[in-house]
């Protein structure tokens, strides 16, 4: 992951916008660059992933043009060939072709992009600056407005604490220009469904999930992987594997007396050949690293912090013991397909409105968790599930083919590798279990004994009436809203609610965002 950093006015003191911008230095620990300009302030922290000479250290500059870009572009390299003989290109940093192509498409150009991406862009000739966001929002983005009327823009939250009243999130699939935000993609919108055959569809998500793997394995750094024992994981795992000729390297994490998924991680990692790791957490480890990883992550909702206290202990450890630099995970395969509680859907419309709003909110929730747990430890996530060709081909898809008719979630994205065999049946037909069974079921009972012990039950119902803004409903989710608090204090509308499965279905109207509490968990957690 990169930094990137933007004040949009020369009001603000440059030494207070230093300090806001070094708040991020985690995310780009190789190289730092602060730009003074007549309309502001210009920075980007550089982890080097893709050309990794000094040539390719941001901003890049073509005559009066700035751009800073945290992303990466995928199939760049015949671009850059096409490009070569009519623009001055010096690195072989992917990002380096956004000017020209800027130049010969203007803000169109975002539509055309193979990419996932955050950047701020300074056209000198119309004096504007230009800030755009991927589709998903798998790269972070946030926004505020100073006193003065100026915009500033930055990868994280915390660059704006104490320059901007109100921060919020950068949506998704936008740019912004002359004061507005203008929509240029949403990949959770279907105008038609795909009316194909299981067969077919299951054909199709094979080849474009492959796709979807092999162009993240293009990196000029090394590359590792996240490896729960889940299917989604375990899937991107054994694809990579067949596309390298040497050994992947996996990690695993797991409490010390009830995880879950280390077998199944095993399993997987003795199936395919990869070279594994085990990383053992205790719960003293789940505790001490709670208020740190509230405060990195910029939210208080509860299925996110507890999901992401495995993520950052497992990539702290590849941070501190190995070369890696870039990670590929499972997310967002759940927000395509299915939960446990989707079971739940009434109808196939209700299935497809509900993978509607997951898609558009993962920025703050599933995506949000592996960019931060990630970009802390200089590490950049990539998520092959996240790839726009598959994210949109899988909204195509008739979601009648997609609800649980089989007594087995995600059976699409199963059957589509059954053939192939390159998961062992245990693995790719085994029940998903929640993200916290998996690292251990006395995760969360740990964190929720924790919190009971912090607060007495009248102390509990005072501290969370001051809150109206999605006030906190259990002991739990008070502890992480005052942690939040304290790094983020007034910024509570950066997350737009607890997710929580869809209360209106029935079966749903649950107290605890787990899967755990759902009727139908049934072995998930075995």
């Amino acid at each position: 992951m990169c930094a990137i950093f933007t004040v949009q006015s020369r009001s603000v003191p440059e030494a207070l916008a230093r300090e806001c911008f070094e708040r991020t230095s985690s995310r780009g620990p190789d190289m730092s660059r602060f730009l003074t300009l007549p309309w502001g302030y210009l920075g980007f922290h550089r982890l080097a992933i893709m050309g990794l000479t000094e040539s390719g250290m941001q901003p890049f500059q073509m005559d009066e043009d700035y751009v800073v870009c945290n992303g990466e572009l995928y199939g760049f390299r015949p671009i850059r060939e096409r490009l070569l003989g009519q623009y001055p290109l010096k690195s072989e940093s992917d990002c380096e072709i956004l000017l020209p192509l800027y130049r010969e498409y203007g803000v169109e150009m975002f539509k055309t992009l193979d990419a996932e991406f955050a950047l701020i862009l300074y056209d000198g000739k119309k004096g504007k600056l230009i800030a755009a966001r991927d589709p998903i929002g798998i790269r972070p983005l946030y926004y505020g407005t100073l006193p003065d009327g100026g915009m500033a823009f930055a990868s994280e939250p915390k660059n704006l604490v104490g320059l901007c009243d109100t921060i919020l999130p950068f949506p998704p699939g936008h740019y912004w220009m002359d004061g507005t935000f203008v929509q240029y993609a949403d990949p959770a919108h279907v105008d038609q469904f795909t009316m194909k055959s299981e067969d077919a569809v299951c054909q199709k998500l094979r080849r474009l999930l492959t796709d979807g793997v092999e162009k993240r394995l293009d990196a000029d750094a090394p590359i590792g992987f996240l490896l729960s024992g889940g299917l989604d994981s375990s899937l991107v795992c054994a694809i990579a594997q067949k596309k390298l000729d040497q050994p992947i390297r996996t990690f695993a994490i797991g409490m010390d007396i009830d995880a879950i998924d280390l077998k199944y991680a095993r399993m997987t990692a003795d199936y395919i050949g990869s070279d594994h790791t085990e990383v053992i957490i205790s719960e003293q480890d789940v505790l001490s690293a709670l208020p740190e990883v509230v405060a990195l992550l910029g939210t208080w909702d509860i299925t996110t912090v507890r999901a992401s206290i495995g993520m950052y202990l497992v990539c702290k450890y590849i941070h501190e013991h190995t070369d890696i630099r870039v990670l590929l995970t499972g997310e967002i395969s759940d927000e395509l397909f299915g939960y446990k509680y989707t079971d739940f859907a009434p109808d196939a419309a209700s299935f497809q409105e509900e993978a509607e709003k997951r898609i558009r909110e993962l920025h703050m929730y599933d995506v949000l968790r592996a960019d931060r747990c990630i970009s802390f430890n200089s590490l950049e996530a990539r998520v092959p599930f996240g790839d726009l060709k598959f994210v949109r081909y899988a909204m195509s898809i008739d979601p009648e083919l997609k609800m649980n008719r089989h007594n087995m979630g995600k059976y699409l994205i199963r059957k589509a590798f059954a053939e192939d065999h390159i998961l062992p049946d245990e693995i790719l037909w085994r029940q998903k279990a929640a993200f916290s069974d998996a690292v251990g079921h006395s995760m969360v009972g740990d964190l929720k004994a924790f919190a009971e012990r912090t607060y007495s039950d009248a102390e509990f119902h005072e501290r969370a009436a001051g809150y109206g803004y999605c006030p906190p409903f259990t002991k739990e989710s008070l502890l992480y809203r005052e942690l939040f608090e304290k790094a983020y204090p007034g910024q509570a509308r950066m997350i737009a609610d607890f997710w929580m499965p869809n209360k209106s279905w029935p079966g749903c109207d649950v107290d605890d965002p787990s899967a755990r509490v759902l009727s139908n968990y049934g072995a998930s957690g075995i």
